[in-house]
Formats: structure tokens, sequence, C-alpha cells
């Protein structure tokens, strides 16, 4: 099963960027990952914020195949533990299909439509970090739930 992250914008500091491409190198042994950038909505400034919403929306929904499992990252999303994570994934492992899409909305989060369409929801956590941030945390937490379910010793009970 391959594991998608499509994100609004672009990551912007280059730590980040190397953060995230440190995550993604480790995931190649456990994983097909991808990462699926979506442009940042050009004119946004003259748009309303559920103009944004539906039109990010769109092209989240544009980004998807059929079988894929869509799961929100969102702040009223259900928090996990680090191994509740890792099960979580072994679930929708075992339940097979062609691929889980996580997505990361853009500021004003996602459209009536992305909400109808998504099965699940996760929260990384209640506080607020920058959508940049949210991406790299992602990757590390992915791949500690793998080594999780290898029982590799990253991750310490």
């Amino acid at each position: 099963m391959k594991i998608k992250l499509i994100c609004i914008g672009k990551t912007g500091k280059d730590f980040l960027i190397a953060g995230e491409q440190e995550y993604l190198n480790r995931l190649k042994h456990y994983v097909s990952m991808e990462r699926i950038e979506i442009p940042d909505i050009k004119n946004a400034k003259s748009l309303s914020i559920d103009q944004i919403k539906e039109l990010e929306g769109k092209e989240i929904l544009s980004k998807l195949q059929s079988g894929d499992q869509l799961i929100l990252l969102d702040e009223n999303g259900k928090l996990f533990s680090s191994t509740e994570f890792a099960d979580f994934l072994q679930q929708k492992f075992n339940q097979g299909g062609k691929g889980l899409v996580f997505v990361i909305g853009g500021a004003y989060g996602f459209s009536s439509e992305v909400y109808e369409k998504s099965i699940f929801k996760i929260s990384l956590s209640k506080m607020t970090f920058s959508h940049q941030m949210i991406r790299m945390i992602f990757f590390e937490q992915v791949y500690r739930a793998m080594t999780i379910l290898k029982g590799e010793p990253y991750h310490h009970q």
C-alpha cells in the first residue's frame, strides 16, 4: 500500500526541507511514500475564505485515485499516541486498498466536499504548528510508526 501526503503550498525553510527529505529517505526502507504539493491559490487576497477552501478542495480531490482512502490532518481529529498511530496504520494496511492519502489543508482548513470524501480525521497535537512544520512532523511520525511495527529500537516505550 502506498502512502501519500498532499499539502498546500511550498515549504520555504531549508531546515524543514532537509528534515522532510531525511524522513522520506528513511521511509523508503519501509513503505512507498509520496509527497504531493499543491501550489498556493493565485490572487487569494481577492477571494473569500470559502472560495479559497473550495479551490483548494478541488485541487486536493483531483489528486485522488479510485480506491484511495482520504485521511485529513485536522485540529479536530482524533489524537493518537505514536503506538496507537502505528496500530492505526497496521489496520489500514491489513484492510488493503490502493493507498492512504493524508492531507494537510491550507490556512483555512478544508472545503465541505473534502470533509465529505474523507474517511477519518487525525490531529497530530493539541498545539498549533505551521503547515510547513506539520509536514516534517508527519513524516517523522510515519517513520516512527514503521519502526514500531517492525520492532526496531527507534521508539522507546
